[in-house]
């Protein structure tokens, strides 16, 4: 029989699941080229923790034009990953912050940061992130898809937390419990993630997300290594070369501990600004600014 693992450790692998934040500060400038024309903003985008969408100057789409040769992917309307294109951000020259208010070390790795909240609790961290912008993205589009595992397995839906139903934790194990119902607003969905971001990490994620080959990444895809320690790094933007088919990505990610969730900056190739070449061939590792990611840890949702 296999020896069950405590219920305490299960909530930590949900709370340690990315590796501390404690590398020395370096800054970098990269030189842009001016934007090619992109096409609008589409309508009917809507990010649910903004009052009113804010000018599409700033935004992935336009702030990080596609590298030299190449031009972006498709992508569908009302999508995912169109969704993901258009993110909201900060000022350029924001510092990323650390849910507490103190500026994260390596803030020579911040292209951008997203322009959406950090709760006040040491919750949103890597994988958290990603798990809160999945969220939001369906609440925009029909929040009765939103559910996600714990690392115990359970299935937790947004749709039962607001009709009167959550879990509770005894020993170890995770069982349903009652809770008052409420309207499925933003609030709630803030209150619903609490208990999510707690009980869920890299682990669980990872086992949520379709394997799928690093050659075929779409914006949306994650990359992700369950375990504590573990990370999750989000693909927000794709583009290729149409002549030479090499791909290039923008990618988004929080930390340890929880962080603004901000674009990477390509230290290792400045010449790329915020984007990263995906080699044609597999290889050994897929690299990233604070975590090394083997070749096959990508999933889509």
């Amino acid at each position: 029989m296999k020896k069950k693992t405590p219920l305490l450790l299960l909530a930590a692998l949900g709370l340690l699941a990315c590796q501390s934040d404690t590398a020395d500060t370096a800054k970098a400038a990269v030189t842009r080229a001016t934007p090619p024309t992109l096409a609008p903003r589409p309508a009917g985008l809507s990010y649910p923790w903004q009052a009113q969408l804010g000018p599409a100057t700033q935004t992935v789409a336009v702030r990080f034009p596609a590298p030299a040769g190449s031009r972006r992917v498709a992508t569908a309307a009302g999508s995912w990953s169109e969704w993901l294109r258009w993110l909201p951000l900060k000022p350029a020259g924001t510092r990323a912050l650390l849910y507490n208010g103190q500026p994260k070390n390596r803030q020579d790795v911040v292209a951008a940061v997203v322009d959406i909240d950090v709760p006040p609790q040491d919750l949103q961290q890597c994988a958290d992130a990603v798990m809160r912008l999945r969220a939001e993205y369906l609440f925009s589009h029909d929040p009765n898809k939103i559910h996600f595992h714990l690392t115990t397995g359970y299935d937790f839906w947004f749709s039962d937390f607001v009709a009167g139903k959550t879990f509770k934790v005894r020993g170890e194990e995770v069982t349903p419990a009652a809770r008052p119902a409420e309207a499925p607003t933003h609030a709630a969905l803030a209150r619903y993630l609490v208990p999510t971001f707690g009980y869920a990490g890299t682990l669980s994620l990872s086992k949520e997300l379709r394997p799928v080959p690093l050659s075929t990444v779409q914006p949306g895809d994650v990359l992700i290594h369950g375990g504590a320690p573990g990370h999750a790094v989000l693909v927000v933007d794709v583009a290729e070369n149409p002549t030479s088919h090499q791909k290039y990505v923008l990618l988004a990610q929080s930390y340890m501990p929880a962080q603004n969730v901000h674009i990477l900056r390509n230290v290792d190739g400045p010449e790329l600004g915020a984007w990263f070449s995906v080699p044609a061939t597999a290889q050994a590792q897929f690299f990233t600014p604070e975590w090394d990611f083997d070749w096959e840890e990508l999933g889509r949702f």
